[in-house]
């Protein structure tokens, strides 16, 4: 076709897959190399249907709770993390169970039991009810961590001691978001003691940096992600913030709007840190059917992170 109007596709870099995705997905995979299927995890090893998908076809069993999996075969707990008595439920019943929770996750969990330790009432910057933020206030006991979502929860906190606090916050928010959270309870309880280096992720940081860099140059926002991808979500949210008249949660191309996509010329196209890159081809080429696409990359950042896999998997590798 020669009458294809001409779109300029621009491709943020970083994008997709996170180094603790990357992980949790091979840990199951190597799992099932293992043990053979089934395979049991606990929650959506990641938040991406077409990863859960390709899993299970191999053989992993997705259940919500500990109670649903047979004590005979292995349980793998998922990237976002799970409260202490999951663990402990599964060691009690002499169950073979691998965690998968990203390391930059269980750094959150290390500090909030440090600031236990040392008598500090704890404040989490987190979403309700994400697997997250209910794994992170599961490592201590009912009480000892308080969340709040927006500046106006800080106005409302009723603490123990306000000058025996402490914060952390969940992985995958808004940078900008959470900053002002972070202002509102400093002005409140100038003593909060916060993190050492800040805890929402290095891949969610770099993410919204480049969808920020590309909004002035695009018409059009389109994320990859899933629904319950909080990361996925905000990057919506920041290309928003950032001027993006339409931006949009896709998960794959067959949900784009192409009526709403009508008169752009340049459109931005990233991926949440669960999203594989075979669903950002998918899109592009959706779009290469549809227009004379040109490509750029918005890239900010370059990424090479990589975590070690757990020893029980490390010895079977070996």
């Amino acid at each position: 076709m020669t009458d294809r109007p001409p779109l300029t596709l621009y491709l943020a870099a970083p994008r997709g897959f996170c180094a603790g995705v990357d992980r949790a997905i091979k840990i199951v995979e190597m799992a099932l190399e293992k043990w053979g299927a089934p395979v049991y995890v606990r929650h959506e090893i990641v938040h991406n249907r077409h990863v859960v998908d390709g899993l299970r076809a191999k053989g992993a069993v997705f259940v919500e709770e500990l109670d649903a999996c047979p004590d005979d075969r292995p349980v793998i707990f998922s990237a976002h993390g799970v409260p202490k008595s999951v663990p402990a439920e599964a060691a009690r019943r002499n169950m073979i169970h691998v965690d998968a929770t990203c390391p930059l996750v269980s750094k959150v969990h290390i500090e909030a039991e440090r600031h236990n330790a040392n008598g500090l009432q704890i404040v989490m910057i987190g979403h309700a009810g994400h697997p997250e933020t209910v794994g992170t206030m599961g490592q201590l006991p009912p009480g000892e961590v308080l969340l709040v979502e927006t500046p106006a929860d800080v106005a409302a906190l009723a603490v123990r001691d306000p000058a025996r606090l402490a914060y952390i916050t969940q992985t995958t928010l808004s940078v900008d978001d959470t900053a002002a959270v972070v202002a509102a309870l400093r002005a409140r309880f100038p003593a909060i003691v916060g993190p050492h280096k800040e805890d929402i992720c290095y891949a969610t940081t770099n993410r919204q940096e480049a969808v920020k860099a590309m909004a002035p140059r695009i018409d059009a926002l389109l994320v990859i992600g899933a629904p319950n991808s909080s990361n996925s979500l905000r990057l919506v949210e920041v290309g928003r913030t950032a001027g993006c008249a339409y931006a949009q949660l896709i998960q794959r191309a067959d949900e784009i709007d192409w009526r709403a996509l009508s008169g752009a010329r340049a459109v931005g196209l990233t991926a949440g840190a669960s999203a594989p890159e075979v669903l950002v081809e998918e899109v592009i080429a959706a779009f290469a059917a549809r227009y004379a696409v040109t490509r750029e990359t918005v890239e900010t950042a370059v990424e090479r992170v990589e975590f070690k896999l757990p020893r029980i998997l490390r010895e079977a590798a070996a």
